[in-house]
């Protein structure tokens, strides 16, 4: 935890050039463990990521003042995140002020949850500069990927029609598929989360909902 030199300030000052998004954010302060989680979680969720403390949405630097932050930072992580996230810090002294740069790796044991309530705990994905409740798909797809022996997929009537909808249509929401598959959700979430799974369709977070596409159709 010992501040680095200012000399080594450019990294500091390059990832805040970058701007918020997918594995970058940026908070002015820590206040609150449990908000923070979610953005612990969602990056592990994810693809790891960045946390920039001392800096402000604008990318403006004010600085910490105190350790306070970093144990904000470590009651989230083991508090508050289930499993514990395990995370990097270092300090960086940047024009007279200090920023803890908090770097959270791509977890190896996801799902990982934020608990938002006493007894509540939510998952998160990070989507662009947002953290993202995570939906039931995710959640059975992150449970495919733990199975020792691995799933197998049925090339059933229901599957023929939706791979042969999203040929024809750049893609379908699970209330769609449920519609035209006289699915249940369940069901239809089941199917969703299995070809994911395989890697012939992708989910997409488009306006505030997740929609899905056939892989690599769209650059979305």
């Amino acid at each position: 935890m010992n501040p680095h030199k200012s000399e080594l300030k450019s990294h500091i000052k390059s990832l805040i050039q970058s701007g918020e998004n997918q594995q970058l954010d940026f908070k002015f302060e820590i206040s609150d463990s449990r908000k923070i989680a979610k953005t612990l979680v969602a990056f592990s969720n994810t693809d790891g990521g960045t946390l920039l403390i001392g800096v402000k949405d604008n990318g403006n630097i004010a600085g910490v003042h105190s350790d306070e932050e970093f144990f904000m930072v470590q009651a989230a992580a083991g508090m508050y995140c289930k499993p514990e996230i395990l995370f990097e810090s270092k300090r960086w002294v940047v024009d007279g002020k200090t920023v803890l740069e908090v770097i959270i790796p791509k977890g190896a044991n996801y799902p990982y949850f934020a608990q938002t309530e006493p007894n509540k705990w939510l998952a998160y994905i990070r989507v662009k500069d947002e953290n993202i409740l995570a939906t039931t798909v995710h959640l059975k797809v992150w449970k495919n990927k733990t199975h020792d022996t691995g799933i197998l997929l049925e090339y059933s009537e229901k599957v023929k029609k939706l791979m042969e909808y999203l040929e024809f249509n750049p893609s379908i929401s699970i209330s769609k598929f449920c519609r035209t598959a006289f699915l249940p959700k369940s069901a239809a979430e089941n199917i969703l989360a299995d070809l994911i799974y395989f890697g012939l369709i992708e989910v997409v977070y488009e306006g505030s909902r997740f929609i899905y596409s056939l892989k690599n159709k769209n650059s979305v």
